[in-house]
């Protein structure tokens, strides 16, 4: 069966349109399962995903992730709902909190209660989606006008995937949402949580069977000595910036799953010498159990380790710069 892979794409910074737009449909070809956005305080995900849209046919496009503060529900289901009907019923919303430094010093918003509003959220984006008028009656929204959407969505149900962390959040992850976008969570513990979130599925009179786990870290296909070098050089630097200068949250989730003494190095490093000396500071066998960084048959083999552990839709970043080239080992991937 062939594995679902997803592949994410940065437009933050400098960004190539073009080559972009060749990735995606090189992507599709080799039967890749999703493309994926971000968001954090550059671009906004929904113009590059409408864009993506226009030059796909097939495959799905989701955002992982945009933030439930900057939008009010009601907006994010125009976003959603618009590109719905745009890619032709190819939507996957994916959630997240964000962290209190962007929320508060970039979009100047207070950030609590966070797991309250997350709910409230998702509850409202079924709403709209069922095209019916919407009364609400929530701790931080009251919609009593009975509002709707001006225009009949393409579904009624639209995949919606959270990203989210401590066991409060995950646990309502497991009753609210069709998948988890988890992270910082090494491959030897994947099996436990995974099994930890069927059981709370269950918990809430649900079936686990179709709910998505994608899995943390993903794998980076790395086939020369110079793309190891970028990959590694990357990976380490990402994993610092978010231990040592997202807030709390992403700290926390690191020593939660045993790696506090780590964390705690990489944050002194950056204290003391900032972003190169903290990546530095990375230990690889961290980095080897929160992510994988190999040739295409050393992350086939890192894919089915996933697969064994639970989770049913993978991360890829292939580095190469022929679109020939990445459809070839995306379809590897894929199998």
């Amino acid at each position: 069966m062939a594995r679902r892979i997803g592949i994410g794409f940065d437009w933050q910074g400098s960004f190539d349109r073009e080559r972009t737009f060749d990735r995606a449909r090189a992507a599709e070809d080799a039967g890749v399962d999703s493309l994926w956005v971000a968001e954090a305080w550059g671009r906004d995900a929904f113009s590059l995903l409408t864009q993506l849209a226009e030059r796909t046919s097939r495959v799905q496009i989701g955002t992982s992730i945009v933030n439930i503060y900057s939008r009010t529900p009601a907006a994010l289901a125009q976003h959603f709902a618009t590109l719905d009907e745009l890619s032709g019923g190819r939507v996957i919303i994916g959630l997240g909190n964000s962290g209190p430094n962007v929320i508060e010093h970039f979009h100047g918003l207070p950030f609590q209660p966070a797991l309250r509003r997350m709910r409230e959220t998702v509850e409202l984006l079924r709403l709209f989606f069922r095209h019916e008028p919407v009364k609400y009656a929530g701790e931080i929204f009251r919609l009593e006008r009975g509002f709707s959407l001006r225009f009949d969505p393409v579904r009624k149900e639209v995949p919606l995937y959270l990203a989210t962390l401590n066991p409060k959040s995950v646990r309502m992850t497991a009753e609210l949402a069709d998948g988890w976008l988890p992270v910082m969570i090494p491959i030897d513990q994947l099996e436990v949580e995974v099994a930890r979130v069927h059981g709370w599925i269950r918990e809430a009179g649900r079936d686990p069977k179709p709910f998505t786990v994608r899995a943390p870290g993903g794998v980076t296909v790395a086939n020369t000595p110079a793309q190891r070098e970028l990959a590694v050089r990357r990976s380490s630097g990402t994993l610092a910036f978010y231990c040592a200068r997202m807030g709390d949250f992403y700290y926390r989730q690191l020593s939660r799953q045993g790696f506090q003494a780590e964390a705690d190095r990489v944050r002194a490093a950056w204290a003391e010498g900032g972003p190169e000396k903290a990546a530095a500071s990375v230990p690889a066998a961290m980095m080897a159990r929160l992510g994988f960084i190999g040739s295409t048959e050393e992350c086939c083999a890192r894919l089915d380790q996933e697969e064994a552990a639970g989770a049913m839709l993978h991360s890829a970043t292939v580095l190469e710069d022929d679109p020939r080239d990445v459809a070839r080992i995306l379809a590897k991937l894929v199998g």
